[in-house]
């Protein structure tokens, strides 16, 4: 078995939006190793189908399926009951399917690439002796609360100080594995084994930038050996591919030029989470009460919700889809505010095209991601009472549309807009600097 070759393994976490990054994260590094360099992704059926069906001919990646669990002859699960038999069939299911690619190829790995929450991914690589790279998709401020769990956990103020904040963050906003009953939950304890290893990573990769959270990250670094803040990826490359006129097939962006500049509202809550039909409801009556232009990115089960006629009411200032195109949206001059559910890409793609938004978080990081939203960054809003009322979201719009201190709001993305442009400058971008070194740590360690 031959170890000339670089021979890169990818360990997916099969579950919300963390696998289709790692792929991203592929995509942009591929070019700069070798080109008969071997990556091999091992991910469950469900979610290499699902990533890999919207970018195939990845010629380089071997695919590999790994067990997700569940039992032949048994019903599919969803929602936690999948990611806990998932979590239950770990270590085993990577270590069968690497040992495989291994034999397949004849290829040794030279390096482990792994969601962060796969921490095991440590004991793989020490064992080979070689490199581990944890891949965290989130910001650095829900990584650094996670490795402040014990911190957390013993303290029973409702309102904590955690190192490297330079806001007050309430015990509500944390993440719920954090503080959950117990950490001995499939969840709960895998996140913090991530925490309690993360330290023996050769370097944790983020998908941000520096200069958002300057303080947090330089915690981080006295925490964990490399921190390599390598984004916003989605503005990494400027080969960004957007829609033309015979692409835009639900027309979204003729319908856009059509607007007037900064005065339509744009809501997508991400493709794992669903609206409760009163909220679905009362964001439809205060849109209508307003007339204000929007598009919004509805599913049908959502859109049998909405009120009686209102599609053929609001026909003329308003547009629902069942699948938005968010970075040509967010990109395009007539958009003035991002109403979303918090998740850290959106809320990235939002920073990165200059967008204020009001927050909705659900679960996750969400919550976390919202408070820094509104009261570190001060790029946005939170929802008043946390969830969609009529009168709620007229308020919450009335901010971007009405108040000056919309325009504050906005003033203020547009400042990070341009930090996140800086970092990925190619001549001295923080971000292309992290990438370089992230590249070269993937290229030069070899399994000894």
């Amino acid at each position: 078995m031959t170890t000339s070759q670089l021979h890169i393994a990818l360990l997916a976490f099969p579950f919300g939006s963390h696998a289709a990054p790692l792929l991203t994260l592929v995509q942009k590094i591929t070019p700069f190793l070798p080109s008969n360099t071997i990556f091999s992704f091992f991910n469950t059926s469900n979610s290499n189908t699902s990533i890999f069906s919207k970018t195939p001919n990845q010629e380089n990646i071997k695919i590999y399926n790994i067990w997700d669990g569940v039992k032949q002859g048994n019903d599919t699960p969803i929602g936690r009951e999948a990611i806990e038999l998932f979590i239950h069939s770990t270590p085993t299911n990577f270590e069968k399917s690497m040992k495989e690619a291994e034999e397949e190829t004849g290829v040794k790995f030279s390096c482990i690439i792994s969601d962060a929450f796969l921490w095991f991914s440590s004991e793989f690589a020490n064992k080979m002796n070689i490199p581990w790279i944890a891949f965290w998709t989130a910001g650095s401020c829900s990584l650094s609360i996670h490795l402040y769990t014990d911190l957390i956990r013993s303290n029973d103020e409702t309102l904590l100080k955690i190192p490297g904040f330079s806001s007050t963050l309430k015990m509500s906003d944390m993440p719920p594995e954090v503080i959950a009953e117990s950490l001995k939950g499939p969840m709960p304890s895998m996140l913090y084994n991530m925490a309690l290893n993360l330290h023996k990573a050769d370097a944790v990769v983020l998908n941000s930038f520096e200069e958002l959270d300057p303080i947090i990250n330089k915690d981080l670094k006295s925490k964990i050996q490399k921190v390599l803040n390598i984004g916003p990826l989605v503005i990494l490359s400027s080969n960004n591919v957007f829609l033309d006129a015979n692409t835009d097939e639900s027309g979204c962006i003729q319908w856009l030029d059509n607007q007037k500049e900064r005065s339509v509202v744009y809501l997508s809550f991400g493709t794992v989470t669903t609206l409760p039909p009163n909220e679905i409801i009362a964001i439809a009556e205060a849109l209508e009460d307003k007339k204000m232009p929007f598009i919004w990115s509805l599913r049908d089960n959502g859109v049998k919700i909405l009120p009686k006629g209102f599609l053929e009411r609001t026909k003329e200032y308003g547009k629902i889809i069942s699948w938005a195109p968010q970075l040509e949206i967010l990109a395009h001059r007539s958009v003035g505010v991002f109403v979303t559910h918090c998740g850290w890409n959106s809320i990235l793609e939002g920073i990165s095209y200059g967008v204020p938004m009001i927050c909705r978080p659900f679960f996750g990081d969400q919550k976390l991601n919202s408070r820094m939203v509104e009261s570190v960054w001060e790029i946005g809003l939170q929802i008043e009472g946390g969830n969609f009322t009529k009168s709620g979201t007229i308020s919450a719009l009335g901010t971007f549309f009405n108040e000056e201190k919309g325009k504050v709001l906005r003033k203020n993305v547009e400042g990070l807009k341009g930090k996140a442009l800086e970092a990925v400058k190619l001549d001295n971008g923080s971000s292309i600097e992290n990438f370089k070194a992230l590249v070269e740590l993937v290229k030069c360690h070899k399994p000894i």
